[in-house]
């Protein structure tokens, strides 16, 4: 961003280990980016005592158009954009960090109204999918048949609701679902985002025919393992084109969030700072 334009305002919402990441690189880096933190929330205010300054607490998230921010970002938990996604666009730019949040179609379509309605775009961080580009060209191009993300740590690093939080684990490895990206978001929803990423990325499959895998490793206790496999058509001789990438992402022991999304978040936040705001959802 040129420093001889007025800072980018941002606010940042949630304040957990994404949250104070995003927060620290914005106090120490930001003013030299040409961006400007006005206002951090979270849902326990108790948490940013002593670390955030009081000037910057937001104590009511309704009221943060009173900061006057330019882009929001979410970092919080998919229940933010389901229940102030579309206000929050009233407002400013919205960047999506619980993208398993649009697996919700109403939820996708207040999003896509708001933006039109107001001008502002919804912009998606990829995460901790590797190949976002690539995916998309290739699905513009009419190149993409089939995508499966295959997402695989330890039970303790899952947050799960519903069947598969009840789910037995059968033995070191243990397949909890497989199936549409949208049937697994409403049950793991803090660890399907990559596949989320990865039903935008396409949007020729969707959420519906991007295919998701959640699997058990009792073995990996410090990392988060994600696989993507896709094929294009069978071509002339009858063979297709095929991608598999493999991706070990290092976390603490039973942490929802791996060291290098950690960054890869932070890199999306500096992207979608230099796009043009247009209405729509856009990866970033």
């Amino acid at each position: 961003m040129a420093l001889d334009k007025a800072p980018w305002k941002v606010g940042v919402v949630g304040y957990g280990r994404l949250g104070q990441s995003l927060v620290s690189h914005l106090l120490a880096q930001g003013p030299e980016l040409g961006l400007e933190l006005v206002f951090v929330w979270n849902r326990d205010p108790g948490r940013m005592a002593g670390s955030v300054p009081s000037s910057l607490q937001l104590q009511d998230l309704a009221a943060l158009g009173e900061r006057h921010p330019d882009l929001v970002v979410e970092v919080a938990h998919p229940q933010i954009i389901h229940e102030s996604g579309a206000q929050i666009l009233r407002h400013a730019n919205l960047l999506v960090g619980s993208p398993s949040a649009l697996a919700n179609q109403t939820t996708e379509r207040q999003l896509l109204e708001a933006s039109h309605r107001w001008n502002h775009a919804v912009f998606v961080a990829r995460g901790a999918l590797w190949g976002t580009e690539d995916i998309s060209r290739l699905d513009a191009a009419g190149g993409l048949q089939s995508l499966r993300v295959t997402m695989a740590t330890h039970p303790d690093g899952f947050r799960l609701l519903g069947p598969l939080a009840s789910a037995h684990i059968t033995g070191p490895r243990t397949v909890l679902y497989e199936g549409p990206v949208r049937g697994l978001c409403p049950f793991a929803p803090r660890n399907s985002n990559t596949m989320a990423a990865a039903a935008l990325a396409a949007p020729s499959l969707g959420f519906d025919h991007v295919i998701g895998v959640l699997v058990a490793d009792l073995s990996l206790t410090d990392l988060h393992v994600v696989d993507v496999e896709l094929k294009g058509p069978p071509g002339p001789s009858g063979r297709s084109f095929a991608v598999h990438t493999h991706r070990e992402n290092p976390a603490e022991p039973g942490a929802v969030t791996g060291s290098a999304t950690v960054t890869a978040f932070w890199r999306s936040l500096l992207g979608c700072c230099q796009l043009p705001s247009r209405p729509g959802i856009h990866l970033c």
